[in-house]
């Protein structure tokens, strides 16, 4: 099979990258970001403590955002879910689920009495073993049988997918607009202490301990936790731990019994013994035999012949999965189904996006249609080695774990670098350009996390791949700022080791860490550590590179931030005169610095001079860009800023309103870049006469920005400061 780019791949995630990287990476990701527009006096007077959302575009030189006065734009509220309600996505039960003696003891666990119903219970074990169709089954029953009002299943990969699911319902069960991730996580917790409501709470797979610090739920209600971990901090007071080992011998024989009918029985008890008793082995052995209508004697037969020692369960499973993709393979489609679950096999195993498979990458690494590709994992699904659920959106394909290490141990390493990036460029593919769900950017970013973490070096061979760049892109536009900072601080430490410190990827990374750096608030750290850059680009690329003429912008940028408005129009004259001698006028940096130049302009005090500058730059942007880019937008934005400078405030709120409807329209309601619109129109809704309103807005903004960007990011502080101000002129 094929994997990695020929030459229209290399160009079209070219492109796609560079419409990435114009929007958040080698370019600074938004002038004069962040800075409010008060009236003088006002707290906004202060540039040096002034950031703007981390997702503007590289010419986003507008003020901070606000809300309508009159909703306008505005989702309308929630009213809490009524109750009994379940929340998450639960695999689907096993067929043939067996009652076991590990699923009597949670039973009576909550059977026994009030000390045990308070109880945590965590199921451990290695894996392949039920546990996750044990919480499956024991959560259904509870759920047919009424017995609990509020069912909550997390898929508990990772600490920022529990928070993210619990902040989630939290905003479900209590109707309101949840703040930050975080702080909705503590909500949820605290809607669980005080409720009278019967609830359980799932963590199914939980992959480390210290996920949960702040976060196991209370204890009147049940909660249960799957996890291969054994570690010390999973015990503790009112938690009870329910070791779940393999099938007894009497379970193996149940679960077979239930799934063959008479003659195909035969040999049953000795097919169990030879598969270890090991439940996912057993799934997938009966779903072979079932399909070539063996009997359980037989099939042990072909197994005997394939392995060849059964020291593990690993070796078990390696040697069942081996003959059922035989079979899966030699279905129609004929040979999709291998090459399927390789790529499977190195993806998150919590949930891949049926996206992925049906992706143009896909279909040329397996010489087929998008359609024969969803046939395949129908095969897959249907010999049990996926589980395949077309209905969710965004986690369509599981692979069991132990399912995907026995197919990594089959893949030549020859094979490797191929798939790996093959992998890699279809969740690029497979990426919307605007997240309007954020789980779908989640789950991306976890599958990411999860094909870096086993091919690294291949993704790192010659280049950074550019879906290691695009999780850290997706990171900063869902407002995660500080994150994306981190993110990127790693991958430029994993590229100077891999790439050597000179590589232009290597230096990209740089860049991307000092300019999510200087968004999240640090300045003077964002400067220096882009002066150092711009010394290197310099010394390795040549003066007149595109890249040092980027690191020049984001300079100008950052100066200007650090209180030396005049200083940052020096400085993008001066980039813009090389920008237009070496790549064109109509170039994106070119338009860049002359936006910058405009803003800076402005907020030096010259806004008649800004509004000149800013009309003749908006007619060429919506000739070389059209009315619905990002940066027209925000030169419009800024155009109205300006002219409400000199003193259109009525126009200035006229002009924001249809930007605010232009960006829901193009980025959805929680887009930071439409949190700044919004920003913008409250705040010119103040300046236009109207502080009640601007601070009825600002005190609707706040917990929106905070839902979406979290407690640490600085236009939180901004939207604090502007909300007391606008509070204080409306009392006088």
């Amino acid at each position: 099979m094929g994997g990695g780019r020929g030459s229209d791949g290399d160009q079209r995630w070219g492109e796609r990258l560079a419409a990435a990287f114009r929007r958040t990476s080698d370019h600074p990701a938004g002038d004069g970001v962040g800075q409010r527009d008060d009236p003088a006096g006002g707290p906004g007077h202060h540039p040096t403590r002034l950031t703007q959302d981390a997702t503007a575009s590289e010419s986003g030189v507008v003020q901070q955002a606000g809300r309508d006065l009159n909703n306008t734009y505005v989702l309308p509220s929630r009213q809490p879910v009524e109750l009994p309600y379940q929340a998450g996505l639960m695999p689907p039960a096993a067929p043939a689920f067996q009652t076991r003696a590990a699923t009597k003891l949670v039973v009576a666990a909550v059977a026994a009495g009030d000390a045990v119903v308070l109880t945590t219970k965590v199921l451990s074990g290695l894996g392949g073993v039920g546990k996750t169709q044990l919480a499956v089954n024991y959560a259904e029953t509870l759920w047919a049988e009424r017995r609990v009002d509020l069912l909550v299943w997390v898929t508990a990969g990772s600490r920022e997918a529990i928070v993210s699911t619990y902040a989630k319902v939290a905003e479900a069960v209590t109707g309101r607009a949840v703040d930050d991730p975080e702080e909705g996580a503590r909500r949820l917790l605290e809607w669980l202490r005080a409720t009278s409501a019967s609830w359980l709470v799932v963590l199914d797979d939980l992959q480390d301990p210290r996920h949960l610090d702040d976060l196991w739920p209370p204890r009147n209600g049940q909660v249960l936790v799957t996890t291969r971990r054994r570690d010390a901090a999973l015990r503790g007071r009112h938690r009870r731990i329910i070791d779940v080992d393999v099938f007894t011998p009497e379970e193996a024989h149940a679960y077979l019994a239930a799934t063959f009918a008479g003659h195909l029985l035969d040999g049953a008890d000795e097919l169990a013994a030879e598969l270890g008793f090991l439940p996912l082995a057993l799934a997938q052995a009966s779903a072979y035999a079932l399909d070539r209508v063996l009997s359980c004697r037989e099939y042990l037969a072909r197994f005997t012949d394939r392995q060849r020692s059964l020291g593990s369960h690993q070796e078990t499973v390696a040697t069942t999965w081996s003959i059922s993709i035989e079979l899966a393979d030699s279905l129609d489609p004929v040979g999709l189904a291998r090459p399927l679950l390789e790529i499977a096999a190195l993806l998150d195993p919590n949930g891949i996006p049926l996206s992925v498979f049906t992706t143009d990458t896909v279909a040329e690494m397996l010489d087929a249609t998008p359609e024969q590709a969803r046939d395949g994992l129908s095969c897959l699904h249907r010999l049990s080695l996926i589980t395949f659920d077309p209905a969710s959106n965004v986690r369509s394909v599981r692979v069991h774990a132990l399912v995907q290490r026995a197919v990594q141990d089959q893949i030549l390493d020859a094979a490797m670098p191929a798939l790996a990036r093959g992998a890699a460029d279809a969740l690029l593919e497979a990426w919307p350009e605007i997240e309007r769900d954020v789980t779908v950017g989640q789950v991306l970013r976890t599958n990411v996390d999860t094909l870096a973490s086993l091919a690294r070096k291949h993704l790192l061979s010659f280049e950074v791949h550019p879906a290691l760049f695009h999780a850290g892109i997706s990171l900063a536009r869902s407002g995660l700022v500080s994150r994306a900072a981190t993110y990127f601080r790693g991958l430029h430490e994993a590229a100077e080791e891999t790439l050597g410190p000179d590589h232009a990827d290597t230096m990209t990374c740089q860049q991307l860490f000092a300019n999510w750096r200087g968004e999240a608030g640090d300045v003077a750290g964002a400067i220096a550590a882009l002066e150092h850059l711009l010394a290197n680009r310099i010394r390795v690329l040549g003066a007149d590179h595109p890249h040092v003429l980027a690191t020049r912008t984001s300079l100008a940028r950052y100066h200007g931030h650090a209180g030396d408005p005049a200083g940052a129009v020096a400085a993008y004259e001066e980039v813009t005169l090389d920008s237009v001698r070496l790549l064109g006028p109509d170039h994106i940096n070119t338009l860049t610095c002359r936006h910058g130049i405009a803003y800076w302009r402005g907020r030096a005090g010259d806004h008649a001079g800004a509004v000149a500058d800013l009309e003749q730059l908006l007619a060429d942007l919506l000739r070389v860009l059209g009315p619905d880019d990002r940066h027209t937008l925000t030169a419009r934005a800024n155009l109205a800023r300006y002219r409400g400078h000199a003193g259109d405030s009525a126009g200035a709120v006229a002009a924001h309103e249809k930007i605010v409807a232009d960006r829901i329209r193009l980025l959805g309601p929680d887009n930071p870049e439409t949190l700044m619109a919004r920003a913008n129109l409250a705040s010119w809704r103040g300046r236009a006469g109207d502080p009640a309103g601007a601070a009825a807005a600002l005190q609707d903004l706040l917990a929106d920005r905070r839902r979406v960007l979290g407690l640490d990011h600085p236009n939180i502080a901004i939207t604090e400061a502007n909300l007391e101000y606008w509070r204080t002129r409306a009392n006088e």
